[in-house]
């Protein structure tokens, strides 16, 4: 409860808060930041490749292609092209949210829009 209650609160801070920022910069800025979906599932971390709750360690549970909450499941409900929690459908209103010292930072969707980051972009930070 407490998690939908900070996103909401937080969309108005995204909404102004353009991020823009190299590819190094954006790793430091994210660095340790949470993956939250808009459903309120816990997506991960964005940390070093060796964190177990690391969205980029590939073996773990958050960063595995075949982990039920994965983003990189593409089968699953915040991985899949098609999903409206998924990063990767660039039609959603509701992609997860990066949250980094109880303040939501950015988006994180393929969509292209200012206020998010490209989830792609994060395999730079390993």
């Amino acid at each position: 409860m407490r998690v939908k209650a900070l996103m909401l609160a937080s969309l108005a801070f995204i909404a102004s808060a353009p991020l823009n920022a190299s590819a190094q910069s954006l790793c430091e800025l994210l660095s340790g930041a949470a993956v939250i979906a808009r459903d309120g599932t816990y997506l991960g971390e964005i940390s070093s490749e060796f964190s177990s709750n690391s969205i980029l360690n590939e073996f773990g549970s958050h960063g595995s292609e075949f982990a039920s909450d994965s983003i990189w499941n593409e089968f699953g409900q915040h991985g899949g092209e098609f999903s409206q929690y998924s990063p990767f459908n660039p039609y959603t209103s509701t992609p997860p949210i990066i949250v980094k010292g109880g303040q939501a930072v950015a988006l994180l969707s393929v969509n292209g829009a200012p206020e998010a980051v490209n989830p792609y972009a994060l395999k730079t930070c390993q």
